[in-house]
This record gives C-alpha cells, sequence and structure tokens, in this order.
C-alpha cells in the first residue's frame, strides 16, 4: 500500500515556502523561486531521514567517546530535468554524501496540442536494493514520474522509492499510486483537485521550469 505524506495537513514552515512558490507577486523573482523550492527539500529530505535505516556509531571527540545514531546507507537522489534540479538540490544538501540520478523527460507536443512524454536520457549509478529519492515538483498527470519510475529499473530493481513534489494534481496522485509498487512513498507539499487538458495543476503555480530557469520554446 502505497502512503501519501500530505504536508498540508499540518502546519509548518513548509506552507509558508509553499505560498510564496504560487504567488505571482514573486514570480518575477527567479532565485526566490529556486531558493524555496530548494528549501522545500530539506524539508523533505528531514523528513524521510525518518524512515531510514541508522545504526550505532562511535564518535571520538576531544574529550571522550561519543555514541552516535547515524544513517546506515545514503539514499540515491534522482530527478527529471529541468524543473526538479532546485528541489533536487534541496534534498541533495541534506544527504550530502549521497549518489545522484539524472532523467531527462520532455513533453513531445502534437498539432492539437496534446502531448506524449518522453525519456530521453539517464545517468544512473546501480540501483539495486537501493533506498531511491525521485523528485519533481509538479506531479500533474502522473506520467513523467511512472515513465521516470520505470526509465530506472534499467538500472536495478530499488529497495525502496520516495516520490517527492511540490504540488500534484490530485488525479496524478491517484494515476501513482495504480502504477508504482507497493514499495513507494510519495510525499507532497499540496493536492489540488484540478487539472487542465493540458495537464497544468489548477490552482497549482504555472510551469515551474520557466520561473525557475526562464521560459523555453516548445517545438
Amino acid at each position: 500500500m502505497i502512503k501519501v505524506h500530505d504536508f498540508s495537513k499540518t502546519n509548518s514552515l513548509y506552507n509558508n515556502f509553499l505560498a510564496q512558490l504560487r504567488d505571482l507577486k514573486v514570480h518575477s523573482d527567479r532565485m526566490r523561486f529556486r531558493r524555496n523550492l530548494e528549501r522545500l527539500g530539506e524539508i523533505t529530505a528531514f523528513e524521510i531521514s525518518k524512515e531510514l535505516k541508522f545504526e550505532e556509531s562511535d564518535v571520538y571527540t576531544a574529550l571522550g567517546v561519543a555514541p552516535s545514531n547515524i544513517i546506515k546507507e545514503q539514499p540515491v537522489i534522482a530527478t527529471i530535468l529541468r524543473a526538479g534540479l532546485p528541489l533536487h538540490q534541496g534534498v541533495l544538501n541534506y544527504f550530502d554524501n549521497s549518489d545522484n540520478c539524472f532523467i531527462s523527460a520532455y513533453r513531445k507536443h502534437s498539432s492539437n496540442d496534446l502531448f506524449d512524454v518522453e525519456i530521453e536520457y539517464l545517468s544512473s549509478p546501480n540501483l539495486d536494493d537501493k533506498v531511491v529519492i525521485l523528485t519533481d515538483p509538479m506531479i500533474a498527470s502522473g506520467a513523467s514520474m511512472v515513465l521516470a519510475y520505470k526509465a530506472l529499473l534499467k538500472k536495478g530493481i530499488p529497495r525502496h522509492i520516495h516520490v517527492v513534489g511540490v504540488i500534484a494534481s490530485a488525479e496524478g496522485i491517484e494515476y501513482v499510486r495504480k502504477n508504482m509498487p507497493g514499495n513507494t512513498t510519495i510525499w507532497i507539499g499540496a493536492i489540488d483537485e484540478e487539472m487542465t487538458a493540458q495537464s497544468y495543476i489548477v490552482p497549482g503555480l504555472g510551469d515551474a521550469g520557466d520561473l525557475a530557469f526562464g521560459a523555453k520554446e516548445d517545438k
């Protein structure tokens, strides 16, 4: 059974940073937008850490030995380019010894304004029996996330997948839950009920990649 952690259900600083991401008044500040995505990645990484395996280790100080519980194994951090980069960086700030994986996915548009999601490139370490954190700020239809997961399987079968997003549609969450394995946990900032025919979440926040890095030309 896939578990969903919805940060909007509890009050925390996460909600402040998410509100700024949605706010048109701060959309012109790309650095703030990227930094807020990074902050949300950091908060999520902290929460994920509570579900990882730890082991006791002795730490030698100047005055003695301090028994400490440390993470037994660093997760592999994966992201879908390009919008996922700031969120990925936030997670990496906390799991700073982790291996990394990058997935290039894009919308292949047709003449009737519909599109298919295609995976173009994958750079990844071996993932057999690894904990993988897969990040993408917007989970709209859910198709990109599921295709990214299937691409990862070329590099091995993960022990557990943590899907990290910021805003999702209800339809996208349901699609991920139906099409990803039971050893998946979803971490999301908010779930919006509406999605347009072009798979934009409403109210959402717009195109996260464009807001972080500038508008692109779709061909």
